[in-house]
C-alpha cells in the first residue's frame, strides 16, 4: 500500500494539509502518516548556575495534543483512510524528511506556527521541498476572511 506523509503542527494550514492528504489518500487508496515533531528549545537549558529539571512531557504533550486536535478537525476518523499518528522528537524538517523515506508523497502547509508571519513559505516547508526523498505538495495558507 502506498503512503502519504503529512506534517501537522496544530496550525490552520496544517489542518488544510491534512485534509488534502486524506482526500488524496482516498483517491489513491493510500494510507496516511500524520507526523508531528517536537524538541526541547535550547533556551530551556540556559538556566544559569543551578540547573532546572526539565520534564520532557512539557514539550512532547503539546505535540500529541495538537496532532489529535488536528486529526479530529480534519475528520480523519470519518475519512475511511487508514491514519497512523506519529509524534517524534527532533527538528520538524528533519523528522518529516526521515518519515518521508519510502513514501509516495509528502504534504505540508505553506507555513505553520513559526514566528515570521509575513513569509509566504515557512522554513520547514522550504527545507522539506529541498530535501524530501519524494514529491512534495505545499498547501497554501487559507485566505483571510474579511
Amino acid at each position: 500500500m502506498s503512503t502519504i506523509v503529512v506534517g501537522v503542527d496544530g496550525s490552520d494550514t496544517a489542518v488544510k494539509a491534512l485534509e488534502f492528504a486524506l482526500a488524496e489518500a482516498k483517491l489513491r487508496g493510500s494510507e496516511v502518516k500524520a507526523v508531528s515533531a517536537w524538541h526541547v528549545p535550547a533556551a530551556a537549558y540556559e538556566s544559569g548556575w543551578a540547573p532546572v529539571p526539565l520534564d520532557i512531557g512539557d514539550f512532547e504533550k503539546p505535540a500529541h495534543d495538537a496532532l489529535e486536535a488536528s486529526l479530529e478537525q480534519a475528520g480523519a476518523g470519518e475519512s475511511g483512510v487508514s491514519v497512523t499518528p506519529i509524534v517524534r522528537q527532533g527538528q520538524a524538517a528533519e523528522v518529516l524528511v526521515a518519515e518521508a523515506k519510502g513514501a509516495d508523497l509528502l504534504v505540508l502547509g505553506s507555513r505553520g506556527l513559526g514566528g515570521f508571519r509575513g513569509l509566504l513559505l515557512g522554513s520547514v516547508s522550504q527545507q522539506c521541498a529541498h530535501h524530501a526523498p519524494c514529491p512534495v505538495v505545499i498547501v497554501p495558507h487559507p485566505p483571510k476572511e474579511d
